[in-house]
């Protein structure tokens, strides 16, 4: 039957794609889905409490991800690291999300950050909670992802402060860690990062502290919605040093690269779209590019669509299609930011989503998308 849906009729669609899991790993590209957390609806909890997190729905929810062959890149943005999930509740997601991949055989890497941090610091106290948060990650058996600081943004005031920290951090690690460099559409906080606001000045110097400690970077994450600088960064890295995509608007030719290289991927946007992005990869295993951008090219419309400006909230839209996608039980999320997108935009997301058949009860998510539009004021 048709919805109607706030910019006019659409016809759900009645059968989805066939994505069935498959476990074993993805043979030519790394690839790892930043996963969102599940609240608890029914905390008794105000806007200043601790937020509240299902923690069987969130784990149930890597598991799903584990099955179709995905890692799980844990406690990043996605999560809401800053924006309701303080580091008390990021350090219990540590925890509990590496242990359950130890459990199953699931591939894990978690962010590194210093969000203990609650107001102005010191280069001394940056590096100390770095330090905190990169010994409890590699303490419970997961790769470390040292993710972008806001109070490292605030502190430092050029670009030797963040080649003398993240030194200091890369002499400390264990293991080999993948740098991330997160832009200010996704965090305005994050304005400057690396020393200088010129973007050619900042990736020189965050190309500096690749190639001045190359044993001790597994890869880089680069969140600038910028495939050319992407591309250009890639081309630049020692050897042995890995680029993972975190461009959600450019990700398929990203990953399909060309003959100089291509870029392996850690994304959002792989939460709600796991199952098909795995798909989408074997085929890219049997050297069947076009195969590939066949599967992945007609989701970028949603993808941009979900990391519209406000980049910063696309996590709402995740959430959402994970309560359509059954997921979870409701659509609630940690500090109320399930109001952070309009009805209009929730529409749309659905009709895309449905479009590309990610759903894999239709009717059910047709029934969450009518409930939605009743809680709104009835369906139009």
């Amino acid at each position: 039957m048709t919805i109607q849906l706030p910019h006019g009729p659409y016809e759900p669609r009645t059968t989805p794609l066939d994505l069935a899991p498959s476990g074993a790993p993805l043979a030519s590209r790394t690839v790892f889905s930043a996963a969102h957390v599940v609240a608890d609806p029914y905390a008794d909890i105000s806007p200043d409490d601790p937020v509240a997190v299902d923690w069987d729905a969130t784990l149930a929810f890597r598991r799903h991800l584990w099955s179709h062959g995905l890692g799980v890149a844990e406690a990043m943005d996605t999560a809401q690291r800053g924006m309701g999930l303080d580091w008390a509740g990021a350090a219990e997601l540590i925890r509990r999300s590496a242990a359950e991949a130890k459990s199953v055989g699931g591939r894990i890497a978690c962010g590194v950050g210093t969000d203990q941090l609650t107001g102005p610091a010191t280069l001394p106290e940056v590096r100390a909670a770095y330090e905190e948060q990169l010994a409890l990650v590699e303490g419970s058996g997961a790769q470390a992802i040292l993710m972008a600081s806001r109070a490292l943004a605030a502190a430092a005031n050029g670009p030797e402060d963040y080649l003398e920290t993240y030194a200091h951090l890369l002499r400390q690690a264990t293991e080999p860690v993948v740098l991330h460099w997160l832009g200010p559409m996704f965090d305005p906080a994050l304005e400057g990062y690396w020393g200088s606001s010129d973007l050619d000045a900042a990736t020189d110097t965050f190309l500096k502290v690749i190639s001045e400690h190359p044993d001790k970077v597994d890869g880089i994450k680069i969140s600038l919605l910028d495939a050319e600088r992407e591309i250009d960064v890639r081309r630049r890295l020692p050897s042995g040093v890995r680029c993972y995509t975190g461009d959600d608007f450019n990700y398929p030719e990203l990953i399909a690269g060309d003959d100089r290289g291509f870029s392996h991927a850690l994304l959002g946007i792989f939460d709600p779209l796991g199952p098909l992005a795995a798909h989408a990869v074997r085929v890219l295993d049997t050297g069947d590019v076009e195969g590939f951008r066949a599967l992945l090219d007609p989701t970028v419309e949603l993808s941009r669509h979900l990391f519209k400006a406000p980049t910063r909230f696309y996590k709402t839209g995740v959430v959402f299609l994970a309560w359509l996608a059954g997921h979870q039980e409701h659509f609630t999320m940690v500090g109320g930011l399930q109001s952070a997108r309009s009805l209009p935009h929730l529409a749309k997301a659905y009709e895309l989503a449905d479009g590309l058949g990610l759903f894999p009860d239709p009717e059910l998510a047709e029934a969450r998308m009518r409930a939605l539009l009743t809680v709104h004021g009835g369906n139009r």
